[in-house]
């Protein structure tokens, strides 16, 4: 293993002053002084990885729980396995970097699965088994596949999948750690699982489409929040569910002008088939609303403008609850995942008219127009029963890199996955 220990010293002059890295025979240092020393430590564990380096031992002083995270997110890579010795601190600490990381390598591992090994059906059975690993013979399942869901009234996730030759499927998973099944639910995960997305009949040009097996990142990355929540040790009762399914094209897809008519009423006119996620995470906020739960968060690679507005640095979260608001934000410089919230208000609901329906799925402009994360979020807001439950939706900016860049591996980052389970917790 490559011994890698921490300095708070600038590099000698033969290695230039403002460098990152410097080598020694048995290993390297890191020269961490200066602005942000967590991202320079994320830096230089990229520029390891990038030089070749696969094993590693973090030694000597100054290695605290942070750091040493912040080193893991530049070393992990998109193909090849590496291995991390973490540093000598505190056993509880050890505990929590060992389960952030199964949780970070799960979603790494599925997100970054080509779309044809990666289908609904699959990302929905290898969150039962993550979470099987996880919690045991604490959770139970049902999963509704194909016409399932239409004889269940999930119009959205049938209808945006029904295009596939393989079929959509709804994940309802019940984490009951109190063995009490009328134990109330104390919060609802809901992620949308587009494991492809053509962008339908509004399709996507060829660029735009190579990285859409990251559209299952919403669900791959509440489902890694609930497994690092429970190796926290989360004793409440908390219900996942995931809306999966394939955005296709062909003679049964949905097209441009269909009305879908929600389970709890609401009609929406369908003007643009790329717009696909938000008609998915209908269904499930509606099924999660239905548990009367005090808490519903929602995670998905949404949309564009909340890259536009935030780059891939920070998660973009929206909620007409203020307070559930700030305090997601609090957590995410807790657990170093920047979030920032973008404008949300009950007015917003009235920015994607229809002359057919209650609503429509967007606007048709591109990119949904000006606002559009804005406008995708109250789309969302219109199926949270806000009388019971407070509800927070995460637009996932920072979960995918679409290439390598000077801290991260191209392919998923894990982004989101403890300011969740923070929320959990």
């Amino acid at each position: 293993m490559l011994r890698i220990t921490l300095s708070a010293q600038a590099s000698s002059g033969a290695w230039g002053e403002k460098a990152l890295l410097s080598y020694k025979e048995d290993g390297a240092d890191i020269h961490f002084s200066g602005d942000f020393p967590l991202r320079r430590i994320q830096q230089a564990a990229r520029q390891l990885q990038s030089q070749g380096a696969a094993s590693v031992s973090l030694d000597g002083e100054g290695w605290s729980y942070e750091r040493q995270w912040a080193f893991y997110c530049g070393f992990a890579a998109t193909m090849t396995p590496v291995a991390i010795k973490w540093a000598s601190i505190d056993e509880d600490e050890l505990e929590l970097l060992n389960a952030r990381r199964r949780s970070a390598d799960w979603v790494r591992q599925v997100v970054n699965a080509t779309p044809e090994d990666m289908y609904p059906e699959k990302l929905a059975n290898d969150a039962i088994a993550f979470l099987s690993s996880v919690a045991g013979d604490k959770i139970r399942y049902e999963m509704l596949v194909g016409d399932q869901l239409l004889e269940n009234g999930w119009i959205g996730t049938h209808s945006v999948g029904r295009a596939s030759s393989r079929p959509p499927v709804m994940l309802t998973l019940d984490y009951n750690p109190t063995g009490d099944d009328n134990a109330p639910v104390s919060a609802c995960l809901v992620g949308k699982g587009i494991t492809f997305d053509s962008g339908g009949y509004s399709l996507k040009s060829s660029a735009g489409m190579v990285t859409m097996k990251c559209d299952m990142g919403g669900a791959a990355t509440v489902t890694a929040a609930l497994g690092y929540a429970i190796e926290q040790g989360l004793n409440q009762r908390v219900k996942l569910i995931l809306c999966c399914a394939e955005n296709m094209v062909a003679g049964n897809a949905y097209k441009l002008g269909d009305v879908l008519t929600y389970k709890n009423g609401l009609t929406v006119e369908v003007v643009n088939t790329d717009a696909e996620g938000r008609l998915v995470l209908a269904d499930g906020l509606i099924a999660a609303s239905e548990t009367k739960t005090p808490l519903i968060i929602d995670a998905a690679t949404l949309t564009g403008a909340a890259l536009m507005a935030l780059g891939t640095d920070y998660n973009a979260i929206f909620g007409l609850d203020k307070t559930l608001l700030m305090k997601a934000q609090e957590l995410s410089e807790l657990v170093n995942e920047p979030a920032w919230p973008l404008p949300l208000e009950k007015w917003h609901q009235g920015n994607c008219p229809s002359h057919y329906a209650d609503t429509a799925n967007s606007r048709t402009q591109k990119g949904g127009g000006m606002g559009g994360a804005s406008n995708a979020a109250a789309f969302l807001s219109r199926f949270v029963d806000s009388e019971t439950s407070s509800w927070i939706h995460f637009d996932l900016a920072a979960c995918f890199r679409d290439n390598a860049d000077g801290r991260w591996a191209a392919g998923a980052t894990g982004l989101g996955v403890a300011n969740i389970a923070a929320l959990l917790l």
